[in-house]
C-alpha cells in the first residue's frame, strides 16, 4: 500500500509538471499579449501613483480582464465592463441613498441585487456586466463599515467608478494604438502557418502522422474563431465572408489531409507540383487573390499515388470557385438570443444564485462578527469562484488559491528584500513589473491556468500597491490570503452539498452522442460540403475535453475515490481515441472516393463500413447506460479477417485495418 501511494504521488507530480510545461509554452501572439498587458499596467501604476487615484489593485485587475487576444475582443469586453461598472455604481448609490441609516434594509437590498446579478450571470449572454454589478455591490458594503460619514462612503463609491473607467479607457488606447492585435492579420498568419505545415508534409520534412489529431482540432477551431473576429472588425472582410469561409474550410481540409500522407514511394513529380501549389497559395494569402496558374494543377497526374494526393489536388482546385462565392450576397447571420432558452423554466439558475448569495452572506456575517477588516475579499471570493458546475467551481477555486499563495509569497519576498530600498516610482516599477509580467504570461494561457495569473497580480497589488507609499505591514499579506482561503472553503462546501451540479453523467452522454456521430459518418460517403460536419465533431471534442478537466475536480465522496479516478482516466483516454477514429474514418473515406477498388471489393468495403458502424453504435449505447462499457473485440477480429481476405487494394485494406485498430483501442470500464 505504501508503494502504491508513492507511485500515485510520483504520478501526480509528473502530471502536474507536464501540465505546467504545456500551459507555459509560448505560442504566436502570447508575447504580444504580455507586452500589451504589461504596458497598460505600467501606465496605470504611474498615473494612479502620480495623481493619487485610490484602488490601484482594482485598476490593475481591470487591465488584465479587458486586455484580450485581439482588438475586437478587447473593445467588446471593455465596453461591457464600462457598462457594468456604471450600472453597479448607480445601483449602489441608490441603495445607499434610501437605506444608509437602516443596516438591515441595506443588507437586504444588497442581497436582492447580488441575487439578481448571480442569476443574470447564468441566463444572459452579457453575464460579465452583472458579474461586475455583483462584485461592486457586495464590495461597497465594506465601505459603510469603515466610517459613519455618508459623504466619505459616497466618495469611495465614486472612486471605484473612476478607478475602473480610466483603466478601461487606457487599456483600449494601448490596445488600439500602440500594439494592436488585428484579427484579420492574425487569421492570415494562422492560415499561412497551416499551409507551410502542409508543404513540409508534402516534401517529407515533417511526417504527416506527427501533426496529431489534437493539433489539427486546435488549428481548425482557431481558424473559425479568428474568422468571426475578423468579420466583426472589418466591414470589407465581412462583405466577402462566404469567400473567406470557403478558403478557410479548404485550408483546414488540406491540413487534415496532410496528417494522412504516407511516405512517398512513387510519382515524385506530382507530389512536388502539389507542394508548389500549396506554397503559391500561401504566398497569395497576403492579397486574398487566387494564385495565377492554379488551374494548371488540374493537369497533375496522381496515378499510382494513394487517394489522399488526389483529394488534395481537388481541394486545391476548389480555390478556383472562390470568385463565385465572392459574388454571393451577404446574409447577416442571426446572433444568438440574449437569454438562454430555459432561462425562466430551469430551476438550476435560481439554485445557483441562492448558493452564491448564501456563501456571500455567511462570509459577510463572519467578516462582521470578527470585525476583521483585512479579510474583506472573503465576500468577493464567493462570486469569483461560483461557476456553472461543481468541477468548474473547483477549478476556479484551485486557481484562486494557487494564485493567491504565489502572489502572497512574492509580496512577502518584496517586503523583506526590496521595499526597504525603494525611494521613488522607478523603484516601484522595477519591483512590480516582473511580477506583473509573470502574471501576464500565465493569464495569456488557456482557461485551465489563466485565472491564476490574474490572481497573482491582484493579491500582490492588494498587499503592496494599495497605499501611496511603500508598505511593510505583513499583516496585510496574511489577511488577504486568509480571506481567500475562507471564502473558497465556504463556497466549495455550499456548492458541493447544496444542489451540486456535477457533469460526470453529462460527459458520458455527450461522448456517447459523439461516438454515434462518428458511426453515422462511417456509413455515409463524404461529400464536398462536409466542412460543417467536421467542424461540429472538432467543436464537440474540444467541449468534451474542457468538461473532462472540470469533472476531474469534482469531489467523489459518493463513489470510491479509485472509481472516480479510473472513470476520469477512461474518459480522457476515450477522447484521445475518438480523435484518432475521426481521422481514421476521414482517411478511409478519402481512399474509398479515390482508390482503385470496384465491383466485389467495393461491395465488401461498404459491408465493412456498415459492420464497423454497428460496433460503434453498440459501444455508444453501452456508454449511455449506467453499467460498464466495452468494444466487441470478437466482432472486430472477424471484420479484420474479412477485410484481409476480401480487400485486394493495399491502400484501402491498410485504411480499414487502421480504423479497426483504433476502434479496438477504445477503453473499457
Amino acid at each position: 500500500m505504501k508503494h502504491s501511494a508513492e507511485d500515485w504521488n510520483r504520478g501526480g507530480l509528473e502530471r502536474l509538471y507536464r501540465f505546467l510545461i504545456d500551459e507555459l509554452q509560448p505560442y504566436p501572439g502570447r508575447m504580444n499579449l504580455l507586452l500589451r498587458t504589461l504596458l497598460g499596467s505600467a501606465l496605470v501604476i504611474i498615473i494612479s501613483m502620480t495623481l493619487q487615484v485610490p484602488l490601484l489593485a482594482l485598476s490593475l485587475i481591470v487591465v488584465f480582464y479587458v486586455t484580450q487576444t485581439n482588438v475586437v475582443l478587447t473593445r467588446m469586453v471593455g465596453m461591457l465592463f464600462l457598462v457594468g461598472a456604471t450600472l453597479a455604481i448607480g445601483l449602489t448609490i441608490l441603495l445607499l441613498k434610501f437605506t444608509y441609516g437602516y443596516p438591515l434594509l441595506r443588507i437586504l437590498g444588497a442581497s436582492v441585487l447580488f441575487f439578481c446579478s448571480a442569476y443574470l450571470i447564468r441566463v444572459t449572454r452579457i453575464g460579465v456586466v452583472f458579474f461586475v454589478v455583483g462584485i461592486v455591490v457586495i464590495y461597497a458594503q465594506t465601505f459603510v463599515d469603515l466610517t459613519d460619514q455618508a459623504e466619505a462612503v459616497l466618495r469611495l463609491v465614486l472612486w471605484v467608478w473612476v478607478a475602473v473607467s480610466y483603466a478601461i479607457g487606457l487599456t483600449l488606447l494601448v490596445n488600439t494604438l500602440l500594439l494592436p492585435a488585428e484579427p484579420v492579420r492574425q487569421l492570415q498568419n494562422h492560415l499561412r502557418s497551416q499551409l507551410l505545415t502542409v508543404a513540409r508534409c508534402l516534401s517529407g520534412e515533417q511526417s504527416g502522422a506527427a501533426l496529431g489529431a489534437a493539433a489539427i482540432q486546435r488549428s481548425v477551431l482557431a481558424s473559425q474563431q479568428l474568422l468571426r473576429f475578423a468579420c466583426m472588425r472589418d466591414a470589407d472582410f465581412r462583405s466577402q465572408q462566404a469567400a473567406h469561409l470557403a478558403r478557410i474550410s479548404s485550408i483546414s481540409r488540406l491540413l487534415t489531409l496532410a496528417a494522412q500522407l504516407p511516405p512517398p514511394t512513387a510519382n515524385a513529380r506530382a507530389i512536388e507540383l502539389l507542394r508548389q501549389a500549396v506554397l503559391d497559395l500561401e504566398a497569395s494569402l497576403e492579397t486574398g487573390q487566387v494564385p495565377e496558374g492554379l488551374s494548371a494543377r488540374d493537369q497533375i497526374d496522381t496515378t499510382g499515388l494513394p487517394g489522399v494526393y488526389e483529394e488534395m489536388r481537388l481541394e486545391l482546385l476548389s480555390f478556383l470557385n472562390v470568385q463565385a462565392a465572392d459574388s454571393t450576397p451577404e446574409t447577416k447571420a442571426k446572433g444568438p438570443p440574449m437569454w438562454v432558452p430555459d432561462a425562466f423554466e430551469n430551476p438550476v439558475y435560481t439554485q445557483f444564485a441562492v448558493k452564491t448569495l448564501l456563501a456571500a452572506s455567511m462570509c459577510y456575517l463572519f467578516y462582521m462578527g470578527t470585525d476583521w477588516q483585512g479579510i474583506h475579499t472573503i465576500m468577493l471570493t464567493c462570486l469569483i469562484v461560483a461557476q456553472p458546475s461543481l468541477g468548474a467551481t473547483g477549478m476556479r477555486a484551485t486557481l484562486r488559491v494557487g494564485g493567491a499563495l504565489v502572489g502572497s509569497a512574492l509580496a512577502l519576498a518584496m517586503v523583506i528584500l526590496v521595499v526597504p530600498h525603494i525611494d521613488g516610482i522607478v523603484g516601484l516599477l522595477f519591483m512590480s513589473l516582473p511580477v506583473i509580467a509573470l502574471g501576464s504570461w500565465i493569464a495569456a494561457g488557456s482557461e485551465r491556468i489563466s485565472y491564476a495569473g490574474v490572481q497573482i497580480v491582484f493579491t500582490f497589488a492588494l498587499a503592496l500597491l494599495e497605499q501611496f507609499e511603500p508598505s511593510t505591514n505583513l499583516t496585510e499579506i496574511r489577511d488577504r490570503i486568509i480571506g481567500v482561503l475562507l471564502g473558497v472553503g465556504i463556497s466549495l462546501l455550499i456548492h458541493a452539498f447544496l444542489w451540486p451540479e456535477a457533469e460526470g453523467e453529462t460527459l458520458r452522454q455527450r461522448l456517447a452522442t459523439l461516438v454515434g456521430w462518428l458511426a453515422d459518418s462511417l456509413k455515409t460517403r463524404r461529400a464536398a460540403d462536409d466542412a460543417p460536419r467536421d467542424l461540429r465533431v472538432w467543436s464537440e471534442l474540444a467541449d468534451c475535453q474542457a468538461m473532462v478537466a472540470r469533472v476531474a475536480l469534482e469531489p467523489g465522496w459518493q463513489v470510491a475515490e479509485s472509481h472516480q479516478e479510473v472513470l476520469v482516466l477512461r474518459m480522457q483516454e476515450l477522447l484521445v481515441r475518438l480523435r484518432t477514429i475521426a481521422m481514421a474514418i476521414d482517411a478511409l473515406q478519402v481512399e474509398l472516393a479515390h482508390g482503385q477498388s470496384q465491383g466485389e471489393a467495393w461491395l465488401a468495403s461498404l459491408e465493412l463500413c456498415n459492420a464497423t458502424s454497428a460496433v460503434l453504435v453498440d459501444y455508444a449505447q453501452q456508454l449511455k447506460g449506467q453499467q460498464g462499457f466495452a468494444v466487441a473485440s470478437g466482432e472486430l477480429e472477424r471484420l479484420r479477417e474479412y477485410a484481409t481476405a476480401r480487400l485486394a487494394d493495399d491502400g484501402l485494406r491498410a485504411r480499414f485495418l487502421e480504423l479497426l485498430a483504433s476502434v479496438e483501442n477504445l477503453p473499457a470500464s
